[in-house]
């Protein structure tokens, strides 16, 4: 026996050496934040799992029952006990079926809470993300973390309790029973886990860092998905149809290249395990033929050490799926986890508030995206509360940067931003979004009523949506459908006109009445009589409120209290209309062109 145990010691040191080894070339950090989320359920995982080993050691229970029956009581031609211990047999069965039905159910409740979770939590942290933190994770990317990456914990957290389970402790039960029922045949079995252990390390160390690849290429399909489907339109109208197909395929075949690249590689490790263990069967078929001969042993407990060997040969295929499952888990763990453990980057900063005549404030205000070269330049304008302010410049001179520093999606790299006395750094997120009613260039409205899309879940009466309506000049058309405020939108609004969605984009706006009003570019599929009555609604209807307007129309601002020119980022104008015309060439350019001087030359 003691030559056994010597073996059996020397296996063990091999392995540990192995797996040491293994891990001084690459310690892979496993995610704290995202298995958290199975933590919090261990105490409901334990019913689960104790039912799955009780159904386990069942189904071990009945070879050993088996080579009893065939050894012990067949020979004494006792059909009573033979049917008794049969019995037992089959309650052990049913025990074992049961056991594993419920466990099964139980672990799918649990998989499915732990995903609950996680995608709660990680869409919350998304919303809370800056506009540079969204610039460098990307949008595809997140959608395909919020979906595939969190499918994969969901699939490793089921089959975790379902299989996770189950394996080892038949492995380690088989294990068990062989070297009890015959320690020189279970050598031929321990002999070969050194060598499962280093293929499933080799295997593993060229596999896993491909599943991470995989995610990275499912980013890249959904983002072509995503710029297909948007720009739909714009394709067909360019007869780019043919183009895309070819940009999509090529994306489509690197994935496909990844992964079939990582699946050769760990479909291996079920084939190479399979005969490993193959080789190990026949040799304690060889071995037992001799020692049967011998007298060493009775043949019921080689057909039980054959029914327990093909249970281990189950539970080793079963472990390296586990571990194929897991490998995926982890990588998909790692891209979420980089994506709780993102800085909150737009911090509140406490400032006194200083007294102001004036309610927004840009003193010498730089920015730059890339950080090297400025897209906003020692920017400097004042208004009073409940004056308008016309922003007007040529295209990619930095008018919707200065929106985003308005509403804080970037901080300014220098200078400050007041809104009533205020650095607005020291707002509160929602605090300084509740001063804004804004309507964005290419804003989205959503698949739900013309009513739930004006009050956007901020619970406004129906006067208060009919109002804004009749100010946004969209009333007239939304009171002659059928359906009214009831009539149901598409997808961002395609069964209205250009027009109409602007109109119900600027309802949403004006409906809470705020303090400041931003429209970026918001009249540009409006006729100018719909622009000038819109602009007087506003004035006439939302008293003591300031407002923004973002143009390259010279119409829409014209009439504005100040108007900011800016050019390459930079402040070339600032004052009223007729000032702009005199003192600013850009200016009076923009304005000889729009208002019909140009179609004369």
């Amino acid at each position: 026996m003691w030559y056994i145990i010597i073996e059996c010691a020397l296996i063990v040191i091999l392995i540990c050496l192995i797996i040491l080894k293994t891990k001084k070339k690459k310690k892979t950090k496993v995610p704290s934040a995202t298995f958290s989320y199975i933590r919090r359920y261990v105490p409901r995982m334990v019913g689960g799992l104790t039912i799955k080993i009780i159904g386990t050691v069942m189904d071990l229970i009945i070879p050993y029952f088996l080579a009893y029956i065939i050894d012990n009581i067949v020979p004494t031609k006792n059909i009573k006990l033979v049917m008794i211990y049969g019995g037992v047999m089959i309650l052990c069965a049913a025990i074992g079926f049961i056991g594993s039905v419920k466990a099964n159910q139980m672990a799918s409740k649990v998989a499915s809470l732990v995903t609950r979770d996680l995608r709660k939590d990680l869409f919350i942290k998304i919303q809370s993300l800056s506009a540079k933190e969204l610039d460098d994770v990307t949008i595809p990317s997140l959608v395909s973390r919020m979906t595939s990456d969190t499918y994969n914990i969901h699939h490793m957290t089921g089959m975790a309790q379902r299989i996770g389970v189950r394996a080892p402790i038949l492995l380690v039960g088989g294990i068990t029973a062989i070297l009890l029922l015959d320690p020189v045949m279970a050598l031929v079995l321990i002999a070969l886990l050194p060598f499962l252990v280093l293929v499933t390390v080799i295997v593993s160390k060229k596999g896993i860092p491909l599943f991470s690849r995989i995610q990275e290429g499912i980013d890249d399909l959904v983002q072509t998905i995503r710029e297909n489907v948007t720009g739909v339109r714009v394709i067909k109208a360019l007869s780019k149809g043919e183009y895309e197909k070819k940009r999509f395929d090529k994306v489509n075949k690197n994935l496909i290249n990844y992964e079939l690249k990582s699946g050769y590689i760990m479909s291996s490790l079920n084939p190479i395990t399979t005969l490993l263990l193959n080789f190990g069967l026949v040799g304690v078929i060889v071995v037992g033929a001799y020692r049967v001969n011998g007298g060493a042993i009775l043949s019921g407990k080689i057909l039980a050490f054959t029914t327990y060997f093909t249970i281990i040969l189950n539970a080793m295929l079963t472990i390296t799926r586990i571990f194929t499952i897991y490998s995926k888990a982890l990588a998909s763990s790692v891209r979420i986890d980089y994506v709780f453990s993102l800085p909150v980057d737009l911090e509140i900063e406490p400032s006194e508030k200083v007294d102001s005549e004036y309610f927004i404030e840009f003193n010498d205000v730089s920015f730059s995206y890339n950080k090297k070269v400025n897209n906003i330049t020692s920017l400097n304008f004042k208004i009073k509360k409940g004056e308008s302010l016309g922003i007007v410049g040529v295209t990619g001179s930095g008018k919707s940067t200065i929106l985003k520093l308005l509403i804080r999606e970037y901080d300014a790299d220098s200078g400050e931003i007041l809104i009533n006395g205020r650095n607005i750094k020291s707002y509160d997120h929602h605090e300084l979004t509740k001063l804004f009613g804004i309507i964005f260039q290419n804003d989205v409205l959503f698949s739900t009523t013309i009513r739930e899309n004006i009050s956007f879940g901020r619970n406004c009466s129906d006067e208060e949506i009919e109002k804004a309506s009749k100010i946004a000049e969209a009333y007239s058309f939304i009171d002659s459908t059928p359906e009214r405020f009831d009539k149901v939108l598409s997808a961002k609004g395609t069964n209205l006109s250009g027009g109409q969605r602007q109109r119900v984009l600027i309802s949403r706006a004006v409906v809470t009445n705020p303090e400041i009003i931003v429209l970026d570019d918001s009249s540009s599929a409006l006729d100018y009589k719909t622009d000038a009555k819109l602009r007087k609604n506003i004035k006439e209807n939302l008293d003591n409120t300031t407002m923004v307007i973002i143009s390259q129309r010279i119409s829409s601002i014209m009439n504005c209290d100040k108007i900011l020119v800016v050019d390459e980022g930079k402040q070339i104008g600032y004052g009223k209309h007729e000032d702009l015309l005199k003192n600013v060439p850009l200016y009076s350019e923009i304005h000889h062109i729009q208002m019909g001087g140009g179609l004369n030359e």
